[in-house]
C-alpha cells in the first residue's frame, strides 16, 4: 500500500464546489501518483522507470473547443471570434453542475499550487483531477508550495478536470463532447472530455494572459527564456515545433522557463510555471542532452511508443507527432533560481519556414518586430495532415493566439513599447528549411541555428551596416553576411536554392500569404507596424 494522505471533503472545502462522497487524495507525491496510475492500469513504466501514459482520443489541444464565459468582466475586453469563443454564463452553470454530478463519489486527486515565480504576481490554484497522472502533471508544471504555505492556502482559481465526462453539444452549448472553458467571474477553468494534459496548464496560463495585461501592466508572453553569465536575458517566441524549448535549454545559459512568461512594469521577466513540457519527437541525447536526461522517474511521457524491451522509440509517430514529456524544471541541471530575469537584451522570433525562403537569421527593426509578432508565422508541412501536399502558411498572432484573450495589437503595442524603452535586439530565426522548400531542401541544422543564436547573444554578428548586412529583397529584413561557425552560403536562402526563379516564386507566395493574413489587423495597426511587412508583391 502506498502512503495515502487522505483528507475529507470538509477540510478541503470541496463541498463548496458541490462535491460529496469523494475519497480525496491531497498533495500526493509524484512517486505515489505514479504507483496509483500503474495500479489502475492507466500507465506503464519505461526501462528507466519513467511513467508513460496515453492521453486517449486527444493528443493535443483542441482550439475550436476552447471557450470563455462572456460576462461583465470579459464582454468589452476579450477579442471574440474563432479563437476566443463566447460561452453563456447560464450554459456554464448548467455544464458545471453536470460535471460535478459526474465526479460525485469518485476518487479525486487534489493539488494546491502556484503560478508565477514573481511573488507580486503569484496566483494560488487548486487543481481537482479525475485521473492520478493528470495530478502528477499539475505537480510537474505548476509551482510547488512549501509545506508551511499549505496550512493557510486559499485558492484564487480552481481547475476542475474530468477527462471521462463527455458533454452533449445539443444540450450543453459545446461544439463536441470535449471542452475547456474559462470563467473569470467564478475563477474556474472547467475541462472535460479530453485527457490531454496541456489543457490544464494552458487554461490557467490563458487566464493569466488576460489578468496580467488588464490589471497588472505586465506583458504576458508565450515564450521561453534563459540568462547568460552576465545576467543578459533572452526570450524565444515560437509556435510548436519551431525549437522554443530546445534552443532555450542551453548548457551555457541558465534556463528561466520554457513556455510562458511575464514582462513586468519593473523590467523583470518571470516564469509562469514550475516545469517544462517538451516535444520528444526524434529526440536524441547527442542533440538535446538536457531534455533527454530529464526523462527519468518523476517525468511523464505522453503518447510515445515503447519497444518490446520497454525502451522509448522516439522516432515512432504512429500515435501522434505531438509526443511530449513533462518534468519539474529542476530536472534541468542549469536553471535560474528563482525563475526571474532582468530586462531582456535579445528577443528571438522562431519560425519553421517550410517554404525555405526566410533567412536563417535576420535582424528586425521595431516596426518589423511588431509586424512579425502580430503575424506569428510558421508552416505546416506535407504529410502531417491529410490532404496537405505542399507547405501551408500557418499564422498564430503573438506566437500563441489560442492563449491570448485580448486583441493581438494590445500585446503588440505593449511589446513595442518595452522593446523601445529597453533597446532590445529582435531577431527572426528560421529553424525550417534551406536549399528549397519541404520535400526538396533540408531542415536547417541545429548546430548552425545554435551558432547563429550564440553570435547574436555575444554581439559578434556586429552592428548593422551595408558591409555586414544585406537587405532581403522581398521581406526587407537585414540578414548578416557572415556568422562565426556558419558557412556563408547558408546565410543567404536564395543562394542555397541554386534556382532564382523558383526561389522568388516561393518567396512571393509566402509574402502574399503574410499580407492576406494581416488584413484582419490592418484597421487596428498603425502605419509604422504596417510598414514592417514584406516589401514586394511580385516580379
Amino acid at each position: 500500500m502506498i502512503n495515502q494522505k487522505i483528507i475529507d471533503n470538509i477540510s478541503l472545502d470541496l463541498k463548496a464546489y458541490g462535491l460529496e462522497n469523494n475519497k480525496t487524495y491531497y498533495q500526493l507525491a509524484p512517486e505515489e501518483l505514479q504507483i496509483v496510475t500503474i495500479e489502475r492500469g492507466m500507465g506503464v513504466e519505461t526501462t528507466n522507470g519513467t511513467l508513460a501514459v496515453k492521453t486517449g482520443e486527444f493528443t493535443g489541444r483542441s482550439p475550436k473547443d476552447r471557450f470563455i464565459v462572456k460576462d461583465a468582466i470579459t464582454e468589452d475586453k476579450v477579442w471574440w471570434g474563432d479563437i476566443n469563443i463566447p460561452f453563456a454564463p447560464k450554459d456554464f452553470d448548467a455544464l458545471y453542475a453536470k460535471v460535478i454530478a459526474y465526479l460525485k463519489g469518485k476518487d479525486l486527486f487534489v493539488r494546491d499550487c502556484y503560478a508565477c515565480a514573481d511573488e507580486e504576481y503569484r496566483l494560488k490554484i487548486r487543481v481537482i483531477n479525475e485521473y492520478p497522472w493528470s495530478n502528477m502533471f499539475a505537480y510537474n508544471m505548476f509551482l510547488r508550495p512549501k509545506e508551511a504555505e499549505l496550512e493557510a492556502f486559499s485558492p484564487e482559481w480552481k481547475v476542475i478536470n474530468a477527462p471521462g465526462f463527455h458533454a452533449s453539444p445539443e444540450e450543453d452549448g459545446t461544439r463536441q463532447h470535449n471542452f475547456a472553458i474559462l470563467n473569470f467571474t467564478k475563477k474556474i477553468a472547467l475541462i472535460g472530455g479530453t485527457g490531454y494534459t496541456g489543457e490544464i496548464k494552458k487554461g490557467i496560463f490563458s487566464a493569466l494572459n488576460f489578468l496580467l495585461a488588464v490589471y497588472h501592466e505586465t506583458l504576458p508572453m508565450h515564450c521561453s527564456s534563459n540568462v547568460g553569465e552576465k545576467g543578459d536575458t533572452a526570450l524565444f517566441f515560437g509556435l510548436s515545433g519551431t525549437g522554443k524549448t530546445t534552443l532555450s535549454t542551453d548548457i551555457k545559459r541558465k534556463l528561466i522557463g520554457d513556455d510562458e512568461h511575464g514582462w513586468t512594469k519593473d523590467d523583470k521577466v518571470f516564469n509562469f510555471e514550475g516545469g517544462c513540457y517538451a516535444k520528444v519527437i526524434h529526440l536524441n541525447q547527442e542533440k538535446e542532452p538536457e531534455i533527454f536526461n530529464a526523462i527519468r522517474p518523476g517525468a511523464i511521457l505522453e503518447n510515445v511508443v515503447l519497444k518490446s524491451n520497454g525502451e522509448v522509440d522516439f522516432d515512432d509517430t504512429s500515435i501522434t507527432q505531438n509526443t511530449r514529456v513533462s518534468y519539474p524544471i529542476n530536472f534541468i541541471t542549469n536553471i535560474k533560481e528563482p525563475s526571474i530575469g532582468d530586462n531582456p537584451k535579445n528577443i528571438f522570433f522562431l519560425t519553421a519556414d517550410a517554404f525555405g525562403v526566410l533567412p536563417p537569421i535576420s535582424k528586425l527593426t521595431p516596426s518589423q518586430a511588431a509586424y512579425h509578432f502580430i503575424s506569428g508565422y510558421t508552416a505546416k508541412v506535407a504529410g502531417t495532415e491529410a490532404g496537405v501536399k505542399e507547405p501551408i502558411p500557418s499564422f498564430s498572432a503573438c506566437f500563441g493566439a489560442p492563449f491570448m484573450p485580448l486583441h493581438p495589437t494590445v500585446y503588440a503595442e505593449q511589446l513595442s513599447e518595452k522593446m523601445t524603452t529597453s533597446k532590445v535586439n529582435v531577431w527572426l530565426v528560421n529553424t525550417g528549411w534551406t536549399g528549397g522548400s519541404y520535400g526538396v531542401g533540408k531542415r536547417m541544422e541545429l548546430r548552425y541555428t545554435r551558432a547563429m543564436i550564440d553570435a547574436a547573444l555575444s554581439g559578434s554578428l556586429g552592428l548593422y551596416s551595408y558591409d555586414t548586412y544585406h537587405i532581403h529583397s522581398v521581406f526587407g529584413v537585414a540578414q548578416p553576411r557572415s556568422c562565426p561557425g556558419v558557412p556563408t552560403s547558408v546565410l543567404s536562402p536564395r543562394a542555397t536554392w541554386n534556382n532564382d526563379k523558383a526561389y522568388y516564386d516561393a518567396a512571393f507566395k509566402l509574402s502574399n500569404a503574410f499580407r492576406e493574413n494581416f488584413k484582419k489587423f490592418e484597421s487596428y495597426a498603425n502605419e509604422e507596424i504596417r510598414r514592417g511587412g514584406p516589401q514586394r508583391y511580385g516580379y
